[in-house]
């Protein structure tokens, strides 16, 4: 990659300078991208990516779970390479093509992944934040043993009121959400232990390397049901999805009736989307809890 000269190396607020520290190597260029992200060269000729944060936490998170994903030895993650209240840097990831091969690739490797597991549904990444983040929306890591009980409690419920208190979801709508909460003892399938979960894995965060490999990036990782990450992956869609679900059934088989659990799963992100991008994402959910009562 030709960086430019970085004109802000010595600013003690700008990218440049904080990978520098961060890093204690000299830094060579930088070339922004947007008004979080900027690439910055190292003495060496290693790029690195520099992700400002707004200083509420969400860099500590991210940082922890790159590394507890890391920890597990099976998806590929940008190493970190420094953090602090505002600025994360990590490796740079060379874009590539996706391919079939690299799909069912990471099918395998994200059942390894998840079968890694965790403490507790919701449990935060070691030395992870309690209030952390899921993209731009407030997500608290609150430990549970009981995975429905829990996922009503600490992922569906506290953004159908936000949605419900800024308007987006109507206080009568609120109701069929409600109730597949509370039906969520029988529909969420066999028990499951808790899993390592990525937990935002929507196509954005699955980068096809040049190195022929997927890399995961932007976790919002905790402890959770498998069937949530595979749920994201379809929600948004993501290039080979079906040869990603043949690696993942190859390792580590999912439980019988998982396909028609996903809109379950993908209430979470749905009420999260609808708490930050509006009405349009609320209808979804309510199409979706409406269609798992219909079961």
């Amino acid at each position: 990659m030709c960086v430019t000269s970085s004109s802000g190396a010595g600013d003690g607020a700008g990218p440049g300078a904080a990978v520098a520290r961060l890093t204690g190597r000299p830094v060579t260029g930088e070339r922004r991208l947007s008004a979080a992200l900027t690439e910055v060269g190292l003495d060496g000729g290693r790029v690195v990516m520099a992700k400002r944060g707004d200083g509420d936490g969400a860099v500590r998170a991210e940082a922890a779970g790159l590394r507890w994903l890391a920890e597990a030895g099976a998806v590929r993650v940008p190493a970190v390479h420094g953090a602090d209240g505002r600025w994360l840097v990590i490796d740079l990831v060379p874009r590539g093509r996706p391919s079939a091969a690299a799909a069912t690739r990471f099918g395998r490797d994200l059942a390894a992944l998840h079968a890694a597991g965790a403490p507790a549904f919701g449990a935060p990444p070691p030395g992870g934040p309690v209030e952390a983040f899921i993209g731009r929306a407030p997500m608290r890591n609150v430990p549970g043993t009981d995975w429905p009980r829990w996922y009503a409690e600490h992922r569906v419920l506290p953004y159908l009121r936000r949605a419900v208190d800024d308007g987006t979801v109507r206080p009568a709508e609120a109701a069929v959400v409600e109730r597949v909460c509370e039906r969520l003892p029988e529909l969420a399938g066999p028990a499951e232990p808790p899993a390592r979960l990525h937990g935002d894995l929507w196509n954005g965060n699955v980068l096809w390397g040049a190195d022929g490999e997927v890399h995961l990036i932007d976790p919002a990782a905790h402890g959770g049901h498998r069937e949530t990450d595979l749920a994201m992956l379809h929600l948004f869609g993501c290039p080979h999805l079906e040869r990603i679900l043949d690696g993942y059934q190859e390792a580590a088989p999912l439980a019988g009736g998982w396909a028609d659990r996903i809109g379950l799963h993908q209430l979470f992100p749905l009420l999260v989307h609808a708490v930050l991008f509006g009405r349009g994402y609320a209808e979804q959910a309510l199409a979706v809890a409406r269609s798992a009562l219909r079961r």
